[in-house]
């Protein structure tokens, strides 16, 4: 399976000094449950498994929809290119940690799911962060599934192929796949009620760490391996913060206007049209913008701007040769040409463009959350404060007189 020749490409493990588990989350199993993907710091284990990056077909299915190229062709190409690929992590892995772990909430962006930003959450993991990787419901996901319970005659006839053999029996697997906007149809309505609902979703992925941080026994429809017990009084709710990539960088305002145990956010080349412009004034925590160079544009980034704030601590940059796919894992996965033709890749290598990202990101959660870790060595990137930065953005924005 996948490309022989991708050997030296691949998702780059993270450089914390912890290892990194993670496994997989849903309470309730229907389409208005909590699905997430847990990163957090783990026991190194001899031979514990990596998960795939693209967790089965139907979400090769979804990326192909999203896309809105052929399911059969694009499988083949998918599974070509990226089918082999594995998350720097170990699944299932026993928690570890000598101290209460912060906590990050991530939401994805528009036609992703929750495994593709495998390597900012990996490295948040690594750097002593628990991190719930969110995947939305709300039909801006590529592809995600959930549950119904079978009916009677379904579940007396065993015969039937059983969905998953994680799942109890009575189960079924249904699903939910990326819905396009229809011909004609507005696109503010539709984006301003699914803002809402995936802020809903990052908090009450919040509640249920809160609910297994406090002991109260949870279940998990997806029968992993993982001991959720050990994460019992493990986690620092105090601090947590909320992490998104465009469409989840619009989440992350939201989610801090509706809850205010988020302590701050970070918006990686936020999406800023779904917001409503009442939100803005209601958001009292402090916000990291970090941009692309050729993604943003004057009426996104005069959004942002409306959080400006004197008393709030509000910062922006902007990485130089970065593209809005500078923040997903596919940036990683492609050579140079098919990279830069699907503009998965910008000018800048990769690996340095999120390493800059998750050293400001680092540097800034620590300001916010209190953290006494040393990832202030990175506070001058807070401020563009290097060759690959540009301090605020690079995109002209003229200011009305109102």
């Amino acid at each position: 399976m996948g490309n022989c020749s991708n050997h030296h490409l691949g998702i780059p493990p993270a450089k914390g000094p912890h290892a990194v588990g993670c496994t997989d989350f849903m309470m309730d199993h229907t389409s208005k449950g909590s699905f997430f993907r847990l990163y957090y710091p783990c026991h190194e284990a001899e031979k514990a498994e990596k998960p795939d990056w693209i967790p089965c077909r139907e979400y090769f299915n979804g990326l192909a929809d999203f896309m809105k190229i052929n399911r059969s062709l694009s499988e083949r190409i998918f599974n070509y290119l990226f089918g082999s690929f594995k998350i720097p992590a170990h699944l299932d892995a026993p928690f570890k940690s000598n101290e209460k772990c912060p906590v990050v909430i991530f939401s994805h962006g528009l036609g992703a799911f929750r495994t593709l930003y495998s390597a900012i959450c990996a490295e948040l993991a690594s750097q002593g962060f628990v991190v719930a990787s969110v995947e939305h419901r709300d039909q801006s996901a590529s592809a995600t599934f959930f549950f119904h319970e079978k009916s009677e005659s379904q579940t007396a006839n065993q015969d039937l192929p059983k969905t998953s053999d994680s799942v109890q029996n009575s189960l079924e697997s249904e699903w939910m796949y990326y819905r396009a906007l229809q011909h004609g149809e507005s696109e503010f309505p539709l984006r301003n009620k699914q803002v809402k609902q995936r802020a809903d979703e990052c908090i009450l992925a919040l509640d249920r760490l809160t609910e297994i941080n406090s002991g109260i026994a949870v279940q998990n429809v997806l029968q992993t391996q993982f001991d959720w017990t050990t994460l019992e009084n493990s986690m620092d709710l105090c601090r947590t913060a909320v992490i998104g990539h465009s469409f989840g960088g619009a989440t992350v305002i939201e989610s801090l206007c509706k809850e205010v145990k988020f302590k701050c956010g970070v918006a990686l080349d936020a999406w800023m049209a779904p917001l409503d412009d009442e939100t803005f004034p209601r958001v009292k925590q402090p916000i990291f913008f970090i941009n692309s160079e050729k993604f943003q544009w004057a009426g996104n980034i005069s959004r942002m701007k409306k959080l400006e704030s004197a008393v709030i601590q509000r910062k922006m940059i902007t990485i130089r040769g970065t593209v809005h796919q500078s923040f997903p894992d596919f940036t990683f996965l492609t050579g140079d040409w098919i990279g830069k033709l699907m503009k998965l890749k910008g000018e800048i290598d990769p690996e340095l463009a999120l390493d800059l990202c998750n050293k400001a990101t680092l540097a800034f959660l620590q300001r916010h959350l209190g953290l006494e870790k040393n990832f202030n060595q990175w506070d001058p990137l807070i401020d563009g404060q290097d060759d690959n930065l540009i301090q605020g953005t690079n995109v002209t924005v003229i200011q009305s007189s109102i």
